[in-house]
């Protein structure tokens, strides 16, 4: 980045929510932020991004795809194809050097028992958003030893998450249609094309065309998942019986039972019962 010319300052982060506080408090400095890490580093950004614009246009956003997990830098033009890895740091210093910026669309969640850590709501995300499985996936995730890197974290993660997992029985809305009652191992809704570095949950998705895609599968067993993770990896489980595909501005999902959350890797809900997600339209700026 030096022998691009960048005039550049480094802020190495410190602490859990320290690169969404060095990014809320940097708008008023800096033209635009520049992310260098996985999705994780991507999320805490973005939420820093949109509290300081309060929801408006952010300034321009970079990434450096660097982390264990790169899903939303997928998303970047071109499109990373299916199976494939993003850029990589010298196509991304390019990238920032050259300075083009396309809007991206951006998911809010409003929702009871945000973890105190995660500060107050409403609470943002830019790749994807699940419960069940994957959510679970996401908590046990952080108990995978250290000395697992890149698509063996995710792997072990799946084993572990595959001796128990939830079955949730939940109340959807789609938008303004009539709520319906859905028993499901999984639900989805995505922003983005691929969740936890190798799935492809929607990869019809594009960021910024208004709309979230929902995965809602039925209730399914341990064989059944087995059968279907090769599928999710290729992106060919669309038309799987036990899948159902939707779009939609707003989400509204309701449980008896309290809900664990995933939502860029990060789960800030642990205890929720209700959670209503919406599209802020082109609200994000990235560098392309």
């Amino acid at each position: 980045m030096r022998e691009s010319g960048l005039d550049f300052n480094v802020a190495t982060t410190s602490a859990p929510f320290n690169a969404r506080e060095l990014a809320q408090q940097s708008v008023h400095e800096y033209s635009q932020i520049i992310a260098v890490g996985g999705d994780g580093t991507v999320h805490e950004i973005v939420n820093g991004l949109m509290r300081a614009s309060e929801e408006n246009e952010t300034i321009p956003l970079g990434i450096v795809p660097l982390g264990n997990g790169y899903d939303f830098a997928k998303m970047i033009p071109p499109e990373t194809p299916i199976g494939s890895k993003p850029f990589n740091w010298r196509t991304a210093v390019q990238k920032i050097t050259q300075g083009q910026t396309q809007l991206f669309d951006v998911g809010r969640i409003s929702a009871d028992h945000l973890r105190p850590e995660y500060g107050s709501g409403p609470y943002y995300f830019v790749n994807g958003f699940d419960v069940g499985f994957g959510a679970q996936g996401a908590l046990n995730l952080t108990t995978i030893p250290p000395y697992f890197k890149g698509l063996s974290v995710y792997l072990a993660m799946i084993v572990k998450t595959m001796i128990n997992y939830p079955t949730l029985n939940l109340r959807l809305q789609l938008d303004d249609h009539a709520p319906f009652e859905q028993t499901s191992t999984i639900t989805a809704v995505m922003n983005g094309r691929c969740v936890g570095n190798s799935f492809w949950f929607c990869p019809d998705a594009s960021a910024d065309d208004g709309v979230f895609d929902l995965m809602v599968s039925k209730k399914v067993g341990r064989f059944t998942i087995l059968r279907l993770i090769p599928k999710l990896m290729r992106g060919t489980h669309i038309d799987e019986p036990v899948v159902h595909m939707y779009r939609a501005r707003r989400v509204v999902i309701e449980s008896q039972e309290p809900i664990v959350v995933e939502t860029d890797g990060e789960i800030p809900f642990l205890q929720t019962h209700r959670l209503e997600l919406k599209v802020l339209h082109k609200k994000l700026r990235v560098i392309i």
